[in-house]
């Protein structure tokens, strides 16, 4: 497995341990869980009847559609921590009918992984690597009452205990986590999030909804051109295939159509820049983060952000 990136934060140059997490460039997984899914389960409750008919009806045919194209990362959470991700789309719901409160992820079907069982593989990799921080994004939340979502954030709260990065956090650069030991910025896309100073608010996501590169990129640049969030947001590299041209297309999948396509969304992504600029980006996340050198590619335009005078030192030798 190829490590370079596992502890990457750490081995970044001094003069950027200051600079806030929300203006450096992160590597980002989209839907992260998604190496996991049980083709066997049932449908999110949110998808259309006239899917449901469908999947009720053609079974056989529908469910490896589903898999080809549902499967957007084909990695271990383990694997992609170690490749250098460091923010997680992770989409969570509850089964219909299931009496016990465990809890999956999902993708149009559910994951074979329960939610708590992944993330305390996430704890015990942070123990390993003190100085690396995550950005964990719950969302969707589907068939999770108040109830429900108040068990789950306190087991988040025991599982993580003083990781958890509070979002008063004034100072969010590498220097001052490391020295309260935070580790683990929690993103919960619920009005809860009020009531949970351990929680921070939902992160905004530029998803394109595009089936081809040039067509996202045009998205991201026309997004870039109305100027960042002040805060953290995530840049989405991921594309997308309405259901008519994965009808008309049975060979492919969203993989055939990631790789691609990923030429020219690595061109693009080597010529961005992190930073505070008004058209500068800060997470950047994709599909099949593991064999694509997403990784490698978003940790390397944090060097854009050293000193002139530090890079041209650097060329020197």
């Amino acid at each position: 497995m190829d490590v370079s990136n596992r502890d990457w934060m750490s081995a970044l140059p001094e003069e950027l341990w200051d600079i806030p997490l929300t203006e450096l460039a992160i590597p980002g997984s989209h839907d992260a869980m998604s190496y996991c899914l049980d083709i066997n389960s049932p449908l999110l409750g949110s998808e259309s009847d006239v899917f449901r008919l469908l999947d009720k009806l053609f079974y056989c045919f529908t469910r490896p559609i589903i898999f080809k194209w549902a499967t957007t990362q084909d990695k271990s959470i383990e694997e992609q921590l170690s490749k250098g991700i460091r923010f997680f789309d992770l989409r969570v719901a509850h089964k219909p009918n299931d009496l016990s409160d465990d809890l999956y992820f999902t993708h149009i079907v559910y994951t074979h992984l329960t939610v708590l069982k992944t993330l305390e593989c996430v704890a015990y990799w942070l123990n390993s690597h003190p100085k690396e921080v995550v950005i964990l994004a719950c969302s969707h939340f589907e068939g999770i009452d108040d109830e429900r979502h108040e068990l789950f954030i306190s087991c988040l709260k025991k599982l993580f205990g003083s990781k958890l990065c509070p979002r008063k956090e004034s100072v969010l650069s590498l220097r001052s986590l490391w020295a309260s030991g935070y580790q683990v910025i929690l993103s919960y896309d619920s009005q809860l999030v009020a009531r949970h100073p351990q929680l921070w608010p939902a992160i905004p996501y530029w998803w394109a909804n595009k089936k081809t590169a040039q067509e996202v990129i045009n998205y991201l640049d026309w997004n870039k051109d109305l100027g960042r969030p002040e805060g953290f947001f995530v840049s989405g590299l991921n594309l997308t295939a309405p259901r008519a041209y994965i009808a008309k297309n049975p060979k492919e999948s969203l993989r055939t159509l990631t790789f691609s396509n990923w030429e020219c969304l690595r061109k693009w992504v080597e010529e961005q820049k992190p930073g505070s600029d008004l058209n500068s980006l800060n997470i950047i996340a994709g599909d099949f983060v593991g064999p694509l050198p997403l990784c490698s590619l978003v940790i390397a335009l944090n060097h854009k952000l050293r000193p002139k005078s530090s890079t041209q030192m650097r060329k020197q030798y």
